[in-house]
């Protein structure tokens, strides 16, 4: 790491060696004062390959792209999530913070050394078109990904609405690469959205973690509670997190304030607990049902590690996606900034999920739930051409259509049921207020 700090340094260095217009190769008193201690190699043959790129190399070089390329890779080599912005770059990643940009609609990272889809957002170009969570992207428009960076390959989907990107995919269980040619918008992230689903059980679902989510959160469930709900199924499948910030606010809706929301620790192993807040908007008392997926990351998965830990809500889905690893963003003078890794998060049980991730309490695969009308013990009224539409049926069909097939999704069929459960026997409040009082800190 002293010799990454090193060359950071150095690079400043030979930059205004060149601006006076310096040879570094040139200048031997430099050279051999770099030769005296062995903390100096790495600076001299940096400097070394630097002058050989401005002396030979067959086209006449900028030396500013070839200084921040030497940045972006120094980033590259520490993590696939540390990297480097330039001052545009930063502009426009904090503009996605606030949930509004162009582009396509996803959350892409490095898995495996691969560009991945971590999870497409709802209602976007990327999510209407087909892209999964877990496809590999190979190209974008003719620039292939490899050795490429996730800002750079974000720089390249995102551009003007209606203007065009195609992405070559390769998905699991397809043969062949898939090739999608997808029409830029501009990307409104509604972050919250809610539904009171039948037999009172409020549904929330949070798209990602962006400034005042868990505002909307409180709203909806005030909202909920007013028409009589009786739980609450927190809805993060392809959710790929956002501010940790946000994540222990929501974690503090749920959970009486003071408790550990997420213990964080830097490179020297010191801990530092992040605590729950006393928000205005408080629900520890009504059952609560958290579903996750693969998309299911960062954030969404220091919410689900916390609720686990509390015993204040049972995870359903599947395993979520394992990062567990906190940024920290670093203005430059020039109007950039570094994102890097910092520290670890873990639960307040202090388990590390980082390249693991959540294991749900019930395990549950996505799938739809088919009817076999033709099979006479499966065949209901509502199968039977002409009936006579009820009045609860059609407010089932209503919500099934906003909430993503409800009726069918096996999932939230799974967690509607177990909401009940919790309803009838007890459960949740009662867990949570005992488990809550092991974790001060």
């Amino acid at each position: 790491m002293l010799k990454k700090l090193l060359g950071l340094i150095c690079i400043i260095i030979i930059a205004f060696v060149f601006a006076l217009g310096f040879s570094p190769v040139a200048n031997s008193v430099s050279a051999s004062a770099a030769k005296q201690t062995d903390k100096f190699d790495d600076l001299e043959s940096f400097a070394q390959v630097l002058g050989l790129i401005k002396s030979n190399y067959v086209e006449n070089v900028d030396e500013s792209v070839v200084m921040q390329g030497a940045i972006k890779g120094m980033l590259q080599e520490l993590d696939p999530h540390s990297s480097y912005f330039t001052a545009s770059q930063y502009k426009s990643f904090m503009t996605d913070m606030k949930g509004e940009f162009g582009g396509l609609g996803m959350t892409v990272g490095m898995q495996s050394g691969a560009l991945t889809v971590i999870a497409p957002i709802e209602d976007t170009p990327a999510h209407r078109a087909g892209i999964r969570a877990g496809d590999y992207i190979i190209k974008i428009d003719d620039s292939s990904t490899a050795n490429m960076s996730t800002d750079e390959a974000v720089s390249l989907m995102r551009g003007k609405p209606r203007t065009s990107v195609t992405l070559t995919l390769v998905r699991k269980g397809e043969a062949n690469p898939l090739i999608l040619k997808i029409m830029r918008d501009i990307i409104k992230i509604k972050a919250v959205k809610y539904k009171m689903l039948p037999d009172n059980i409020g549904y929330v679902r949070l798209t990602s973690f962006q400034e005042n989510s868990a505002a909307e959160i409180a709203s909806a469930l005030k909202d909920l509670e007013k028409q009589k709900s009786q739980g609450t199924m927190l809805d993060l499948r392809n959710n790929p997190g956002g501010s940790l910030v946000e994540a222990v606010n929501v974690v503090s809706l749920f959970v009486p304030a003071g408790r550990t929301a997420v213990i964080t620790k830097n490179r020297s192993g010191e801990q530092q607990p992040l605590m729950t807040r006393n928000l205005s908007h408080k629900d520890t008392e009504h059952p609560l049902v958290i579903l996750v997926d693969g998309g299911s990351a960062s954030a969404s998965e220091i919410v689900a590690g916390a609720m686990q830990d509390y015993k204040r809500a049972i995870v359903v889905g599947t395993t979520t996606f394992g990062k567990a690893s906190v940024q920290t963003l670093f203005d430059l003078s020039t109007g950039g900034a570094i994102k890097l890794t910092t520290a670890r998060y873990y639960t307040p049980k202090n388990r590390s999920i980082q390249g693991v991730g959540i294991m749900p309490d019930v395990s549950v695969p996505k799938g739809q739930i088919v009817y076999n009308v033709s099979n006479p013990n499966t065949r209901k009224e509502r199968d039977l051409d002409g009936h006579l539409v009820g009045e609860d049926e059609r407010a089932q069909a209503n919500v099934a259509g906003e909430t993503g097939e409800a009726e069918t999704d096996i999932q939230l069929q799974t967690a509607i049921q177990l909401i009940k459960g919790m309803s009838i026997y007890g459960g949740g409040a009662a867990n949570a207020s005992k488990e809550n009082k092991g974790y001060q800190q």
